[in-house]
């Protein structure tokens, strides 16, 4: 569910799919979610809080990214600040998404796979997501 602050409403994804994302055993990912997750998680609670502990919403996503001003300072954000000084470049937040289908192929995943994952159907992950030159990239561990 994706929290659109704007107009203070909870939608669900654009074509209204369930997202499953699973982890391998001793994956970075796993190990992260094990590392943040509470002694006492409630299982309808948030994984991903604000300061604050509310939803995280694309107002907060976008400040950690880019970047924002208070009246006395610049808060640099670090997707911003890792492109300023040339570790990646800079892409906007929905690229996640593309990067991700992409590294995922590159990876070895299966159209298929990368089509559930994402809540796509595998003519639009073929079409968009499956570059000539993708499998040179890395791919970092999910």
């Amino acid at each position: 569910m994706l929290y659109a602050s704007r107009v203070c409403v909870l939608k669900g994804t654009k074509n209204n799919k369930r997202r499953v994302f699973p982890c391998k055993e001793g994956s970075k990912l796993q190990s992260l979610l094990l590392e943040i997750q509470p002694d006492s998680p409630d299982p309808k609670g948030l994984i991903f809080k604000s300061k604050a502990g509310q939803r995280m919403n694309l107002n907060i996503l976008d400040k950690c990214w880019r970047a924002h001003d208070t009246k006395s300072y610049r808060y640099n954000g670090v997707v911003a600040e890792l492109a300023d000084q040339g570790v990646v470049p800079y892409l906007k937040a929905y690229s996640t998404r593309h990067t991700f289908a992409t590294w995922a192929i590159a990876s070895g995943a299966s159209p298929e796979k990368v089509a559930y994952w994402i809540g796509d159907n595998v003519q639009t992950v073929l079409r968009y997501y499956c570059h000539p030159d993708v499998t040179k990239a890395e791919c970092p561990d999910f």
